[in-house]
């Protein structure tokens, strides 16, 4: 065979992808687009000509991780390209290693491929540069993240956020669909609904209609939420505002359309703290919710994260918060003492809560949500649950139930020397509990 007719090895771009789901999916959507140009993706620095680093910007830890991340590839590989929240925080990624090749901002898939095709050119065949019609995913093969927006319009004082993606840009609802059908066809069983200001979707748009198999939709959380329970693989709701509209996706979740569970950031409960926060809630209001929404659907769950030691915040307070924490009894929680995050105006606020505070109200509220998680979850031994298989290892099935998102939920580990594929559901016995995890047999 002559030696012309062999095509060449393809140009291999190393990929690091740090940060939230949010900045995954941007990570999937530049991977999907460098595959079908042709280019390979390399596990190692070694094997790569170039590496992109994809970074996170929202605290300081994650800063000095993503700059450490930048500096490793530099030092391994040498060819870097920068993009994420970091790239769009200034001259912070510039000073610090002014020999990167190009930054940009997140969510600017554009501008890293002409930054790519500068300094690699792509080498396409079309006959090796097929890409599944769901694109190029970095989680397991059986659920996916499925990002319904950019940006956000509020303005929380701790948050930097639109100062790093901009204000609210909601996707046509009909494009959404079509991922989501797409991720289906390809074997997700799984959908996870992200974006920073999920229950917001349509806002920005004014709610316009826009078109999916031939069927007129319009572009409104609701909607979304409910065509999206017609695809037959559970669907989960994340970062959900409290809007008055959401009571309408509860109906959803009582008849099994999507699962019943909503992730939404409370952050905290106190007026006070709320108004210094500028967050749109208040406490009274949402436990009247919460009540509510268990009376339409008893097996909700309902996560939320927390913000302890936020600057002002009193004893009274945070007793506020505890007291919210006993009477809302949610499922999962995550909590974090406040870090002053650069640009954030609620820097500028008097009455800074020293450290040893924070991490004292901090250990606190931990051991009381540690309480209730187990507490709840003991109430779930004998039931009978559906679970999904995530992975098998020598002690047996690794599932999750409804009530758990991955990576930051539970697990139900079941006693069993079955291999099952990764996405199969299961009905399965509880047996035992702790914290945060569930102890399960098979059902016959």
């Amino acid at each position: 065979m002559s030696s012309d007719n062999i095509s060449p090895d393809p140009h291999k771009v190393g990929f690091i992808s740090l940060g939230c789901p949010k900045a995954l999916v941007d990570s999937e959507q530049i991977i999907t687009r460098l595959r079908a140009e042709g280019y390979e993706i390399s596990p190692s620095y070694e094997n790569s000509d170039i590496v992109v680093v994809n970074t996170c910007g929202f605290i300081d830890d994650a800063v000095e991780e993503s700059l450490d991340a930048i500096g490793e590839a530099l030092n391994e590989n040498g060819k870097v390209i920068v993009t994420g929240c970091l790239g769009a925080k200034g001259d912070i990624v510039a000073n610090n290693y002014p020999q990167v090749l190009a930054i940009t901002g997140p969510h600017a898939a554009d501008e890293v491929l002409q930054a790519v095709h500068e300094h690699l050119p792509p080498e396409h065949d079309p006959y090796l540069s097929l890409v599944p019609p769901a694109g190029i995913k970095l989680t397991p093969k059986h659920y996916a993240y499925l990002k319904i927006s950019e940006g956000c319009n509020h303005r929380c004082t701790f948050c930097i956020i639109p100062s790093l993606r901009g204000d609210l840009v909601s996707r046509p609802i009909g494009e959404v669909m079509t991922e989501a059908e797409n991720l289906v066809n390809a074997g997700v069983k799984e959908l996870l609904v992200i974006s920073q200001d999920t229950s917001a979707y349509g806002v920005d748009v004014k709610y316009q209609t826009d078109f999916w198999n031939g069927r007129a939709l319009k572009t409104r959380f609701e909607d979304l939420a409910r065509h999206l329970g017609e695809l037959g693989v559970w669907t989960r709701m994340h970062y959900v505002y409290p809007y008055p509209h959401v009571d309408k996706v509860i109906p959803l979740m009582a008849e099994d359309k999507i699962l019943p569970y909503l992730d939404i950031p409370f952050q905290h409960a106190s007026p006070t703290i709320l108004r210094a926060m500028k967050r749109p809630a208040s406490a009274e209001n949402v436990l009247t919710r919460i009540k509510k929404w268990r009376e339409i659907c008893p097996d909700i769950t309902l996560r939320s994260t927390f913000i302890v030691g936020f600057p002002g915040e009193t004893e009274d307070d945070f007793n506020q918060l505890l007291d919210f924490l006993v009477e809302a009894d949610l499922n999962r929680v995550g909590c974090f003492s406040y870090s002053p995050v650069e640009g954030a105006t609620a820097n500028q606020l008097a009455e800074q809560i020293p450290e040893d505070t924070k991490e004292e109200r901090l250990a606190r509220f931990m051991q009381l949500q540690a309480e209730i998680s187990s507490n709840k979850l003991s109430k779930k031994i004998g039931q009978t649950l559906q679970v999904m298989v995530d992975e098998i290892d020598e002690e047996g099935i690794i599932a999750r139930s409804k009530s758990d998102a991955p990576e930051i939920d539970g697990l139900v580990f079941i006693d069993s020397d079955k291999k099952y594929p990764a996405g199969t559901l299961l009905d399965v016995k509880i047996t035992d509990s702790s914290e945060h995890d569930l102890f399960a047999v098979e059902v016959d």
